[in-house]
């Protein structure tokens, strides 16, 4: 395994000002993850994740279907399937709203939407949300707060009634320093690969 990327520091040694800035170092960083590091991070994290599920006993859980080097847990949602989950989709119904859900079975066809997610083309929503939710995670910090693309799906849907439990996805790596805003919603814990 080669050594971890780290988030770029400014000058000064501090992360860099500013969100939109960070989004940036970060995503860079991600990038820059070699194929075999990356699958075998997302192995690992994939085993963390199916031992939480083994702790927490939901029947349904909402997964994330990766973006922009996102971590890929496709292996994991497969074991997670045969154990009996449901596995539910995000699905972006309207810009400014909380995400709906879709139930999504392995291998069915795929159709990417407005936004350029893949949906399952046979889209089947469902009326009430998840109790777990997978989140993936750009970056986060030590308070348990992610930092997402800013579009805002996550933490709109993360304030709605009843809450659902919240693992954030990320790689180790993407740890940094940054504020949350007022809208902004921590999540319940966090799962790396280490």
């Amino acid at each position: 395994m080669t050594s971890p990327t780290r988030i770029p520091r400014n000058h000064d040694g501090q992360p860099p000002s500013g969100k939109a800035e960070l989004r940036k170092k970060m995503l860079a960083a991600r990038r820059a993850i070699t194929p075999d590091t990356r699958a075998q991070w997302d192995r690992e994290i994939g085993a963390k994740v199916v031992q939480w599920w083994r702790e927490s006993g939901v029947g349904s859980v909402g997964v994330y279907w990766p973006l922009r080097d996102e971590p890929n847990l496709h292996a994991c949602y497969a074991e997670l399937a045969e154990l009996g989950v449901k596995l539910l989709l995000p699905v972006v119904l309207e810009k400014n709203a909380p995400l709906a859900f879709a139930e999504w079975t392995i291998g069915e066809p795929m159709v990417k939407d407005s936004m350029g997610v893949a949906v399952p083309a046979m889209l089947r929503l469902v009326e009430e949300y998840p109790p777990a939710l997978l989140v993936p995670c750009l970056g986060y910090n030590p308070q348990g707060y992610r930092l997402g693309y800013g579009g805002g799906f996550y933490d709109r849907t993360l304030a709605r009634e009843p809450r659902p439990a919240t693992v954030g996805v990320a790689y180790r790596c993407l740890a940094a320093e940054f504020g949350s805003d007022g809208h902004d919603v921590a999540l319940d814990r966090i799962i790396t690969e280490d």
